[in-house]
């Protein structure tokens, strides 16, 4: 009998998409305009969504202003990036309807991310427009496992910050994480280098 095909559940940045560079350059371009500390900001900031990291550095009457000068900064830069070694094969070898994608960013900057960086827009695409709590709330992958009318059980979650992978586990998911150092996501089941190495990783759950 043939095996159900997994069920993935993929972040965005940093995971299909290398957006670090913009990331980065768009918080301290806002952290040096409202008076905040960039280095503290970035400690932090992935994986989380924006008006998360804004509450957590900056007063309430500056935030509104906050979050709408970084969504700008974001958005004009949108296709400046590239897919992450190995994205598009590793789509490309997924089954159709058995994969989304969960991400901290706005439906409308992650949809241009991922034309940017020339990979596809899934059918399945949570984003922090669709739910109530963000990373590391588990809401999102609850959601899109819901979407794909898979048990969040059998998913695989692909994550590359501690924010994602703890968002991941607490839905209940098998999560990879993508990191150079396994230390730096000692809360995933399994750490590999880049997502061309996730397939091996997850051979290896089914195997054992």
């Amino acid at each position: 009998m043939t095996a159900e095909p997994v069920p993935f559940l993929l972040d965005i940045d940093g995971t299909l998409v290398d957006s670090r560079h913009v990331v980065e350059d768009a918080w301290r371009e806002v952290a040096a305009r409202f008076g905040a500390d960039a280095d503290a900001i970035l400690a932090v900031c992935h994986g989380l969504r924006d008006e998360d990291a804004v509450a957590r550095f900056f007063p309430e009457p500056l935030r509104a202003a906050v979050v709408d000068h970084i969504a700008a900064i974001e958005q004009e830069r949108a296709a400046d990036v590239v897919a992450m070694a190995g994205a598009q094969r590793f789509l490309a070898g997924l089954t159709p309807g058995r994969w989304a994608a969960v991400t901290s960013g706005s439906r409308r900057l992650m949809t241009a991310r991922l034309r940017g960086a020339g990979l596809p827009v899934p059918a399945v695409f949570v984003t922090a427009d669709d739910v109530r709590h963000g990373k590391p709330h588990p809401e999102g992958y609850l959601a899109a496992a819901a979407q794909l009318g898979a048990d969040i059980k059998e998913c695989v979650v692909v994550e590359d910050s501690p924010t994602g992978v703890v968002a991941g586990r607490a839905a209940g998911a098998f999560v990879v994480g993508l990191a150079a150092d396994p230390a730096a996501l000692t809360e995933a089941d399994v750490v590999v280098r880049t997502i061309a190495d996730v397939p091996r990783a997850v051979a290896g759950r089914r195997d054992s």
